[in-house]
C-alpha cells in the first residue's frame, strides 16, 4: 500500500505492463484506486470517453497482469473503454494531449503503440480481428495467446455474432471477454457465481469434463446424457447456453471489480485451449459518483470540474443535431407516418425528445447499422415514412443496404446524416469524409447539403416529402447562426441560389463551406453560389456560371475524389463547357484529430485557404484580376 502525499506513488512505478507484473497481487487494488483517480483528473481537462474506462480499470489491470502483452495479443473493441489500457502501456505522461492535434488518439491505433494490436473507432470488430490473429498464430506455430474485450452494446451487432459463430466452428484458441456494463445478461453476480466461475475455469473441472467426454465417447447415449447434465447444472445458476451453442466454453458472470477473482479466473482461462467466453459485469463510471449517476452524459464528456462533476459548457447556438430533433417532433405531429430509427445513437443524433413524445414511433435497433437501413426499408414498403438518424461514418457500414434494399427499390427513406465532414477531436475514424462520394453515384438517391440551420430544416422537409430515397448531410455542432423558421416548407428540388454576384470567378459552395466561400468571395470580388443539392445538381445554374465566368471553384467538406466537385466536372464535360475549374475539398488522406477550425485551415477550407488556393491557381486571363485581389 502507498503512503505519503503522492496520490500516484504506485501508478508512477508502472510504465509498462512488465512493471505491472512486478507488483504483488495485493498491491493491485491500490493501483486501481490511483488509476481511476488519474483518469478522472486527466479527462476532466481534455474531455473524452470517461464512464466506460472507469468501469474497466480492474479488468484492464487483471488482463495485463495475467497476459504477457504485447507478446500476447489483447484486442479492445472501439476504444471507449481503453483509456486505462493507454495509461498502463507507456502513455501516462501523454494523457494530457488526448484528442488534441499531434496528441494521443481517443481510440486505438496500431501506429501509436505496440500494445494497440488493432485500430478501431467503430464497434464490434474485436472478435473478428482477434480470431484472425489467433488463426495466424496457429498457422505460424506461435504459442502466444489472444483475447478480445467487447462491450455488451457492441455485442448487439451482427458482425460480433458472425465472428463468434466462425470462431466456435473453427475451434480457435481464443478468449472473448464480455464487458457487460449496462444490462447484465443474468443477475447471478456475487460470491456464488464468482466461485462457480473459478471452479469451472480450473484444471480439475476441465480435466474431468474433457476426460469424461473422452471415456463416454464410446457410449454415445451416455456422452449425450453427460453433456445435458453439465448444461443443466450451469443453466441453473448461469445465463442461457447461447455461447455454448456457438462452440464456446462459457464462464461467468463474475464481478468485474473483484481483482482477486478476475486474476484467478484469467489465469485459469489462459492455460486452456479452444474458444472461451468470459462474462464480466462492470459498472460504468465506477468510482466517480457523477459518472455512475449519469453514465450516458459521462460516456463522452467535455472538460469538467473533477471535484463537483460540473461540466464546462461553452456558449453555443442551435446545433444541427438539435435542428433534427426539433424537426422530428414537429413533423411527427403533422404526419403520423413518420417513424424515427437510430442505431444506438439516441442522444448523439438528437432523438431524445422524439423518443419521449412518440415512443411507439421510435426505434433504437442497437449497434446494427445494416439492420437499421433494411428495417427502414421494410417499414417504407408498408406505407410508413422512416427517418434514419445516423452518423456519416456509421452509414458506411450499411452501404450495401442503402444500394440494394433502399435505392434499388426506390423506397421513401430519409437519411439524416450527422457528423458530415471533419469532427475534430474524434479524428479520422469518425470523420464523415466520404458520404457525398458514395451516395451521389447511387441511382434514385437525392443528396442535399445545408449551408445553415434553417436550410437544414427545410431540406429535412424536402427529403421527407420526396417519394424516394433522400439524404441530408450536415456537420457536427452549430452552423453560422441562421434563425430557424418553424414552418415545414420544402425547397425546390435540385435548385441552388446565387448569394453574391461578382466577376470572373464563381465559387460553388456545397453545404457548410458557404460561409468561408462568401468571405473569400468578398476578398476576390467573386460570385458565390449556394448549390444546396449535390444530386440532382442544379445544371442550369452551373451552365450559367460557366458561360459568364472564367474560373469555377467548387468547395465541399468531403473528399475531392468523386465528390460534389466531380459532379460539376462531369456535367461540364458532358455539356461541352470548358471553363477553368478548381476543386477544393478534403485531401486524399485521413485527417487526424484536433481543433476543427485548425483542421479546416490545414485542409484549405477556411476563407483564407479558399482565397489562397484561387490565387495560386492563376488560370489564364485572370492574372490582372487576381493581382488586384
Amino acid at each position: 500500500m502507498t503512503t505519503g502525499p503522492n496520490p500516484y506513488a504506485l501508478l508512477e512505478r508502472v510504465n509498462t505492463p512488465d512493471d505491472l507484473r512486478e507488483l504483488a497481487e495485493n498491491e493491485l487494488a491500490e493501483l486501481a484506486t490511483e488509476l481511476r483517480r488519474f483518469l478522472i483528473e486527466t479527462v476532466s481537462k481534455t474531455g473524452g470517453h470517461l464512464a466506460a474506462g472507469l468501469g474497466t480499470v480492474e479488468l484492464t489491470i487483471a488482463l495485463h497482469y495475467v497476459y504477457d502483452t504485447p507478446r500476447d495479443r489483447l484486442v479492445w473493441d472501439v476504444g471507449h473503454q481503453a483509456y486505462p489500457h493507454k495509461v498502463l502501456t507507456g502513455r501516462r505522461s501523454r494523457m494530457g494531449t488526448l484528442r488534441q492535434k499531434n496528441g494521443l488518439s481517443g481510440f486505438l491505433r496500431r501506429d501509436e503503440s505496440v500494445y494497440d494490436t488493432f485500430g478501431a473507432g467503430h464497434s464490434s470488430t474485436s472478435i473478428s480481428a482477434a480470431l484472425g490473429m489467433a488463426v495466424a498464430a496457429a498457422r505460424q506455430g506461435l504459442d502466444h495467446k489472444v483475447a478480445a474485450v467487447i462491450g455488451d452494446g457492441a455485442l448487439s451487432a451482427g458482425m460480433a455474432y458472425e465472428a463468434l459463430n466462425n470462431a466456435g466452428d473453427m475451434d480457435a484458441d481464443l478468449l472473448v471477454v464480455l464487458n457487460d456494463n449496462d444490462m447484465s445478461i443474468s443477475p447471478n453476480v456475487g460470491a456464488m457465481s464468482n466461485y462457480l466461475a473459478r471452479i469451472l475455469s480450473g484444471r480439475f473441472f476441465t480435466t474431468v469434463r474433457e476426460g469424461s467426454k473422452s471415456v463416454l465417447s464410446t457410449v454415445p447415449p451416455m456422452l449425450h446424457l453427460a453433456k445435458r447434465a453439465e448444461e443443466h447444472m450451469k443453466g441453473m445458476v448461469m445465463p442461457s447456453t447461447l455461447f455454448e451453442e456457438l462452440g464456446f466454453h462459457y464462464f461467468g458472470p463474475i464481478d468485474g471489480h473483484d481483482l482477486p477473482t478476475l486474476v484467478k479466473t484469467l489465469r485459469n482461462l489462459r492455460k486452456q485451449k479452444g474458444p472461451r467466453f468470459l462474462h464480466v459485469v462492470t459498472r460504468k463510471g465506477k468510482g466517480y459518483e457523477p459518472a455512475e449517476a449519469d453514465p450516458c452524459v459521462y460516456h463522452g464528456v467535455t472538460p469538467f470540474d473533477p471535484a463537483t462533476g460540473k461540466i464546462e459548457k461553452k456558449p453555443t447556438g442551435t446545433t444541427y443535431t438539435q435542428v433534427l430533433g426539433d424537426w422530428l417532433c414537429d413533423m411527427g405531429l403533422k404526419d403520423e407516418r413518420l417513424v424515427g430509427i437510430t442505431p444506438a445513437m439516441r442522444e448523439g443524433s438528437g432523438l431524445v425528445e422524439f423518443s419521449k413524445r412518440f415512443p411507439g414511433r421510435y426505434f433504437d435497433v442497437g449497434i446494427a447499422e445494416q439492420h437499421a437501413v433494411t428495417f427502414a426499408g421494410g417499414l417504407a414498403c408498408e406505407g410508413l415514412k422512416p427517418v434514419v438518424a445516423i452518423y456519416s461514418t456509421f452509414l458506411q457500414r450499411a452501404y450495401d443496404q442503402v444500394i440494394h434494399d433502399i435505392c434499388l427499390q426506390n423506397l421513401p427513406v430519409l437519411f439524416a446524416i450527422d457528423r458530415a465532414g471533419l469532427v475534430g477531436a474524434d479524428g479520422a475514424t469518425h470523420a464523415g469524409a466520404f458520404d457525398i462520394s458514395f451516395l451521389r453515384c447511387v441511382p434514385n438517391m437525392v443528396v442535399m447539403a445545408p449551408a445553415d440551420e434553417n436550410e437544414c430544416r427545410a431540406m429535412l422537409t424536402t427529403g421527407f416529402q420526396h417519394d424516394g430515397p433522400a439524404a441530408v448531410r450536415y456537420p457536427r455542432g452549430s452552423g453560422p447562426g441562421a434563425k430557424v423558421q418553424q414552418a415545414l416548407v420544402p425547397l425546390p428540388l435540385g435548385k441552388g441560389e446565387i448569394r453574391r454576384k461578382g466577376r470572373a470567378i464563381a465559387i460553388l459552395a456545397f453545404g457548410g463551406p458557404l460561409a468561408a466561400a462568401l468571405a473569400a468571395g468578398e476578398a476576390l470580388n467573386a460570385t458565390v453560389a449556394n448549390m444546396r443539392f449535390v444530386k440532382p445538381l442544379d445544371e442550369a445554374l452551373v451552365a450559367e456560371l460557366a458561360r459568364t465566368h472564367q474560373l469555377l471553384v467548387t468547395v465541399e467538406e468531403n473528399v475531392i475524389s468523386g465528390g460534389a466537385g466531380s459532379a460539376v466536372n462531369e456535367f461540364l464535360a458532358a455539356a461541352g463547357l470548358v471553363p477553368s475549374v478548381l476543386n477544393l475539398g478534403l485531401p486524399d488522406r485521413f485527417v487526424e484529430h484536433g481543433d476543427p477550425k485548425q483542421l479546416l485551415a490545414e485542409c484549405g477550407l477556411d476563407a483564407e485557404g479558399i482565397r489562397r488556393s484561387i490565387l495560386q491557381h492563376r488560370p489564364r486571363g485572370l492574372a490582372g484580376i487576381l493581382e488586384s485581389a
